[in-house]
């Protein structure tokens, strides 16, 4: 698939069942970074098995929810193959992942019957097929309605499944404080933690939130779907 072509992708909120779980979650996918160990440029739009990242990350995403967007700062035109709606910041200065997530909320509070959100970023290719249902079923746990992923000993909060009621805590979050972590901010409310296993990819066991930030990951990813193609 060149730079060039258009990513064709069944519009889900059509295809949801009557009492279908996904058709009260959207979907962000984070793709503000600034990508400084990359040399700079979109990851998400670099292209791992002649696709570009994203479009990996679609195929396994895109179906667990009713609705998706790109939270990305920028000319929005640069994502334009993959016909989703770009949302950029409602803060000023880039204040990283949360920023993203807030607007993400916002949006979604605009679509009937969405309830929550579940952010990925858009530089992780292999995140699992049930990754949506097993955090929801988390959050049933959880007072806050709020639950992160992990994986190998290790949480990941900017994977995770965030209800719309928490807007107004995460507004005045990023208005007030000066560390704007998204760990700091999602354990101050009491989590429900979702922990994965690995996936399978090209034959071998991999992290399913394994993310490219350097050249040595996209050749790594490249290996992968070499083994997966054979």
């Amino acid at each position: 698939m060149r730079l060039d072509e258009t990513f064709d992708r069944e519009d889900p909120m059509e295809t949801e069942e009557p009492g279908d779980a996904k058709a009260v979650i959207a979907g962000i996918l984070l793709a503000g970074g600034l990508s400084t160990r990359m040399g700079g440029g979109d990851k998400p739009l670099g292209l791992l098995g002649r696709r570009p990242v994203l479009a990996h990350l679609l195929d396994r995403f895109g179906p667990q929810t009713a609705a998706l967007a790109i939270s990305a700062n920028g000319d929005p035109a640069r994502f334009g193959q993959f016909g989703l709606q770009v949302i950029t910041d409602t803060l000023p200065g880039h204040p990283g992942p949360l920023a993203g997530i807030l607007a993400g909320m916002e949006w979604a509070a605009g679509l009937p019957g969405i309830g929550h959100i579940v952010s990925v970023p858009a530089d992780t290719p292999f995140v699992p097929a049930d990754l949506v249902a097993r955090l929801q079923d988390a959050a049933a746990k959880a007072a806050s309605g709020l639950a992160i992923a992990a994986s190998g000993g290790r949480t990941h909060p900017p994977i995770a499944l965030w209800p719309l009621a928490l807007h107004d805590g995460l507004a005045t979050f990023l208005t007030e404080e000066k560390e704007r972590k998204v760990s700091v901010f999602a354990m101050r409310h009491d989590p429900a933690i979702c922990p994965f296993g690995p996936v399978r990819v090209g034959g071998r066991d991999v992290d399913p939130f394994f993310n490219i930030n350097t050249p040595a990951d996209m050749e790594e990813a490249e290996r992968l779907l070499a083994g997966e193609r054979k």
